[in-house]
């Protein structure tokens, strides 16, 4: 009896995690962004301290916006994604290993290509949500 009473009444389905709309490549591209700030301000002050502080925020910075991007690729993009746009598994690959990259210089550049890399994985989001 109480299997019913806790039973669901509706039943739905998603091809994600949730219905979407809380998926968006702006999250990752934020993080980047203030990756690349951190690298433009780490060249600008020389302070040992000002320097340590900027390192641990840029790699956490880093850290979340791959997050983002492996939970875009895991979680929003389905097989008829992969199929539809088939460098799609090499472009988050590369995506990855740019803000790993980012995370490891103080060149601005390489934050920049991770930048650039979220752009193209951007586009592509935005492209399925309109089929």
């Amino acid at each position: 009896m109480l299997s019913r009473l806790f039973a669901p009444k509706v039943k739905v389905s998603a091809h994600c995690d949730l219905p979407c709309g809380v998926y968006d490549p702006a999250q990752a591209r934020i993080e980047a962004e203030s990756v690349k700030a951190v690298q433009e301000k780490m060249a600008g002050n020389d302070d040992p301290h000002f320097q340590a502080r900027a390192t641990v925020i840029k790699e956490q910075r880093a850290e979340l916006a791959k997050h983002h991007v492996s939970v875009l690729w895991s979680d929003y993009f389905k097989a008829p994604h992969f199929e539809k746009y088939p460098e799609l598994h090499q472009l988050v690959n590369d995506t990855l290993k740019a803000l790993s990259a980012a995370k490891a210089s103080t060149d601005p550049a390489t934050g920049q290509k991770a930048l650039d890399y979220i752009e193209q994985i951007s586009k592509i989001f935005w492209e399925t949500k309109q089929a």
